[in-house]
């Protein structure tokens, strides 16, 4: 049975058994490849882009196998998720992305290349933008409820302590 072109991509950018050299120069210069089509993509963000994957990769100038790399991260942001799993050149697959949700999950994949392109600036107000990524900030904080002391008050509401009561 063939591979997937996802399993393909995934077997040359996780490749755990290839050189470190190699794969830093792989990411750097797909995280380049990556910013530049988000650069487009947000300069229209009101556009609907649709095509087979083969298209897709011909409109941006990519490689069949980066743009599905490219699919692969843009996907949880999408209003509509392509079958990334599935797919081969002629599956049609869409660019429609929630915007709101794109840059969240750039903040929380922590691609500061991406989130601080300029083009966001057209799309939010700073406020929003910032509001935006202390939402995404905030939603990966775990807080801790206050522990309740053993003299202090029942939350039951008995107003006994708290050692007399729920704490038994």
């Amino acid at each position: 049975m063939s591979r997937t072109l996802l399993e393909q991509w995934k077997d040359v950018a996780y490749n755990e058994k290839a050189d470190r050299g190699q794969l830093q120069k792989f990411w750097g210069s797909y995280f380049q490849i990556e910013k530049e089509i988000y650069e487009q993509l947000l300069s229209n963000p009101d556009e609907e882009v649709r095509g087979t994957l083969k298209e897709l990769a011909e409109k941006y100038n990519q490689t069949v196998m980066t743009m599905v790399g490219f699919l692969d991260g843009i996907n949880d942001s999408l209003k509509e998720p392509n079958p990334i799993e599935t797919m081969d050149e002629d599956t049609v697959v869409n660019l429609i992305y929630d915007k709101a949700l794109l840059y969240k999950n750039m903040v929380g994949a922590k691609a500061d290349w991406l989130y601080e392109l300029p083009q966001w600036k057209d799309i939010f107000s700073e406020e929003e933008l910032k509001a935006l990524y202390k939402e995404q900030k905030l939603s990966t904080t775990i807080r801790k409820e206050k522990k309740i002391g053993r003299n202090d008050p029942c939350p039951c509401g008995s107003g006994k302590k708290y050692k007399h009561c729920c704490g038994k």
